[in-house]
This record gives structure tokens, C-alpha cells and sequence, in this order.
């Protein structure tokens, strides 16, 4: 370990050296299953073979020119992804963050063009947006707020999953936009009741609001469709993406429809890395593997068939409060913290995450094999029963 290093994480006592598929190895040649996907970013697996051709082939070629000059792979990424998800126009970053970033800007010089002199967005409680200084303060934790006041002005907290008390602030002329994640990931892998989504877009049509979702986690198939907001019939007004959009190649992408597609002007943001060839390669190697080994059907079936096995294996363990998800996105949550797990797993050479300090989240690569899955399931329920009965 250096000492150099910023001690921002309480990293885990390993290092890994190499990876393929649903594998890690470390550096004494342990191998480790991955449930985590490097929290949702791997989800095609480690090196893979294509991103990895993907990004050799454009690094030889051009790796950057910056946004002063037109980037033909940025241009057929926006184009994939506004054709996959039916936005209209795109901007890309480096980041969940960034992306999330832009949306805000989005939305606050959307409120300013309506005359509002303070635009306020409605957030969600146990909601996560980033660590920059406006998406913590967008954020549902107060946990990551210390420290770090006053916080960015103009966010509106309420319920997640709670529809009534959005319409509550129809009357606050100051709102100009909401910002949910169809499904909550860092709060606990919380899926919301059917029709949310679509009730909440109807409130921003009657209120002239933006309906902004962070997909970050859920975007790029996670859920069994290429977006989450596709298991309804809604499309919002501003769409955030990163993880899973480059396999582990630094991307973020914030695409924004109709009245919120020409907010941004030259002046108005920018990025320096943002959307550069070889990042720009690596999203659309991701994007034709997913095509191409049809993907998005294999997660909604084989990811409710992962969470109807796990509910099976602990149904009589009354400690486990609820076991929840959608597609490869688990959620297994106990009356107790439960943080150690982390570390038994790691043990037995399977990675795992915890988080809201009493759900274990599953974050698994869609290309783990029927055999891996099955251990996953065997080690995993194993661990749980051993540290329930502790």
C-alpha cells in the first residue's frame, strides 16, 4: 500500500492483477468470482476480448483531439445511443457525476429561460447522484454531506416511490424539474412500484417541469432493457448514463430530449476528455457486443431467475427482511449491519458489496456462466446463514 495515496476508500486487503469474463485473479494468483462488475461497470465482463481489440485498434490510431474539433466516434455514439433510447441529442463526459452535473445545468438554465430567478429540482430521499459539490447535495444521504456544508441551494427532498407528496410541490413556481433513479441503487437496490415512472412524467407535463433520470447504475441493460425507463412507457426529458457504457473505459453521457435538448449552448459547459475517440471506441464495442450476444433478454430472464433462487434458498431465514431487484441488479437486505460479509466473501474468493450498511448488492456481469451463477448462489446463501447465526 503507498502512503501516498489520498485515504479517501477503505480499500479491501487485495489487489487484482487480472481478469476475464466473471474472474479476477490477484496478485498471488487467487481467483475470485465477481458479483460486483466493479459496481456496474463490467458488465461484459474483464477484458474482454472485443472492447479490448476496441480500444487497442483506435490507441494506435487517435486517442485525443479534444471537443474544439468534430470526433466522428462521438458522433456515432450519440447516434447509437439516441436511436437505442429515443433522446434526441447527447453530451459526453468523463463521468456519473459529470453527467449528472450536466442535467443539473440543464435543468437550473432551463428554469432561468422561464423567468424563475431560483429553479429548484425535487429530488428523492435515499437517493445517490455523485460526490461533486451538486450531486452531493442532490443526494438522499446525510451521511455524505458532512463535512461538506453548505451545500448547492435548490433541491426539494421527498419520498422515493411516493407520488403524492411530488404532487404536493405543484404549487411551488420555483420547480423546474425532478431528478429519480428508476431503481435506487447505492440506497439499497429499492425498485419502485409499477407506473411510477409514468405518473411522475405526467406531473412534469402538467407542471412544465423536466422528468431527469440518473441511469448511471441501471442504464446500459442492467435491468433486462437497454434503459430502466423502458419497463414503462415513458420517455423523460433528460437521460444520465456512465458505468456500464464503456466496460471500464472513463464515460459519461447526459442525452436530453425536446424542450431540454437545445438548453445547453457553446459557452455553457464543456469537457476536455469528454467523448474522445478511444472512449468513444470502447462505448460502441460495448454497445454491438450487447447487440450481437442479444443481451438485454438473457439479464430479465436469467436476473429474475437469480432472484427467485435466492429468495427460494433464504425464505426461512427471518432475518432477511426482503430480497429484491430487477435483472442483474439484487438486493438482499437483513435486520442487522451486515458489512463483514464483504470480507467472508472475499475469503471464499467471491466479491460482493454492501451497502446502506444492511443490503447486500448483487451486481453481477452478464456474462457469468450457469455454473457461476450457481455458485454465487451456494456460496453466498452459505454466508448468509453462518453470519445469521453468529
Amino acid at each position: 500500500m503507498s502512503d501516498h495515496l489520498m485515504t479517501t476508500y477503505a480499500r479491501l486487503p487485495v489487489t487484482f492483477e487480472k481478469g476475464a469474463g466473471a474472474i479476477l485473479q490477484d496478485t498471488n494468483g487467487k481467483s475470485y468470482l465477481d458479483a460486483v462488475s466493479g459496481i456496474a461497470v463490467c458488465s461484459l465482463g474483464h477484458a474482454h476480448p472485443a472492447v479490448a481489440e476496441a480500444i487497442c485498434e483506435q490507441s494506435h490510431q487517435l486517442i485525443h483531439t479534444s471537443n474544439l474539433y468534430n470526433v466522428a466516434n462521438q458522433q456515432k455514439l450519440s447516434d447509437r445511443l439516441t436511436e437505442l433510447s429515443g433522446m434526441d441529442r447527447a453530451f459526453f463526459c468523463n463521468s456519473g457525476a459529470e453527467a449528472n452535473e450536466t442535467a443539473l445545468k440543464i435543468a437550473k438554465k432551463f428554469g432561468h429561460q422561464k423567468g424563475i430567478d431560483n429553479p429548484a429540482v425535487i429530488v428523492m430521499e435515499n437517493s445517490f447522484h455523485g460526490r461533486t459539490m451538486a450531486t452531493l447535495s442532490a443526494t438522499g444521504n446525510a451521511k455524505v454531506h458532512e463535512g461538506f456544508t453548505p451545500l448547492v441551494e435548490g433541491f426539494v427532498r421527498v419520498p422515493y416511490d411516493n407520488v403524492e407528496a411530488v404532487k404536493q410541490h405543484s404549487d411551488n413556481a420555483n420547480i423546474v424539474a425532478i431528478l429519480v433513479e428508476p431503481v435506487q441503487g447505492e440506497g439499497g437496490v429499492h425498485v419502485p412500484k409499477a407506473g411510477y415512472l409514468t405518473e411522475l412524467k405526467a406531473i412534469c407535463e402538467q407542471n412544465d417541469w423536466l422528468l431527469m433520470l440518473d441511469e448511471i447504475q441501471t442504464g446500459i441493460g442492467r435491468t433486462g432493457k437497454w434503459f430502466a425507463f423502458q419497463h414503462e412507457s415513458v420517455t423523460p426529458d433528460v437521460l444520465t448514463l456512465a458505468k456500464a457504457l464503456g466496460n471500464g473505459v472513463p464515460i459519461g453521457c447526459c442525452l436530453a430530449k425536446g424542450k431540454a435538448a437545445d438548453v445547453l449552448v457553446p459557452g455553457n459547459h464543456g469537457t476536455t476528455f469528454g467523448g474522445n475517440p478511444l472512449a468513444c471506441a470502447a462505448g460502441l464495442a460495448v454497445l454491438n457486443i450487447m447487440e450481437m450476444h442479444n443481451y438485454i433478454p438473457h439479464v430479465a430472464k436469467k436476473g429474475q431467475t437469480l432472484l427467485e433462487r435466492f429468495r427460494e434458498e433464504l425464505k426461512d431465514q427471518s432475518s432477511v427482511i426482503e430480497i429484491r431487484g430487477k435483472g442483474y441488479m439484487i438486493g438482499i437486505q437483513l435486520d442487522r449491519p451486515c458489512g463483514e460479509l464483504v470480507t467472508k466473501a472475499l475469503e471464499n474468493g467471491l466479491l460482493i458489496n454492501v451497502t446502506r450498511g444492511d443490503t447486500v448488492r448483487l451486481l453481477p456481469p452478464f456474462v457469468m456462466d450457469t455454473e457461476q451463477k450457481e455458485q454465487l448462489i451456494t456460496q453466498l446463501t452459505q454466508l448468509i446463514r453462518e453470519f445469521l447465526a453468529t
